[in-house]
């Protein structure tokens, strides 16, 4: 029986590898950075499956897409190792996310609240895509501070957490016709 490509073993010892062969801790920001990013591709793949939308489903797709190749982006560490053309984020997606946050803002009733997460599912995994999304955010700041990272991949995943929030606002009024609203005076 032939051995699984899957595993290589080459991993066991805590490192693993960056785009050119370049060995690196599996502690390393920029492996934390392009697997966090993994971890919020894999939660919107979840919130494709309780939108019903095809428009929005199309672009979520465009964003599995755009997040892949961020990822292929942090996993290169452009001091040892060229980046590829199809690893770099263009002005174009992100007018792309720009355009598609503003259809959907602009069919929403104006916010005069904070929102809480919550309302229905769909709207919750938006939330939870958020916030991993501004999880990543963070993770690619800590990696800017040590190696370059281009103005496009934080503009762009900074509007993504944007459209995961306008998303998450419409599927909440789609679903059940109004949103959770914070109340300070809860304790």
């Amino acid at each position: 029986m032939a051995k699984s490509l899957i595993y290589t073993g080459t991993g066991d010892k805590g490192t693993t590898s960056l785009v050119g062969g370049q060995r690196v801790s599996k502690a390393d920001q920029r492996i934390e950075s392009y697997g966090t990013i993994d971890e919020l591709n894999s939660f919107i793949g979840l919130l494709m499956t309780a939108l019903e939308e095809q428009q929005d489903l199309d672009f979520l797709t465009f964003v599995q897409h755009k997040l892949f190749t961020i990822g292929s982006y942090l996993a290169t560490d452009q001091s040892t190792t060229e980046l590829r053309i199809e690893s770099q984020v263009t002005p174009e997606s992100i007018t792309r996310i720009e355009q598609e946050i503003d259809r959907i803002d602009g069919a929403l009733p104006k916010m005069k609240s904070f929102v809480l997460p919550g309302g229905c599912r769909s709207a919750s995994l938006a939330h939870v895509c958020r916030t991993v999304c501004r999880r990543a955010e963070r993770r690619i700041y800590s990696l800017a501070e040590a190696s370059e990272v281009e103005e496009p991949v934080l503009v762009f995943i900074n509007r993504l957490s944007d459209y995961l929030f306008v998303l998450a606002r419409k599927e909440c009024l789609k679903n059940n016709g109004k949103e959770i609203i914070w109340d300070y005076t809860c304790s």
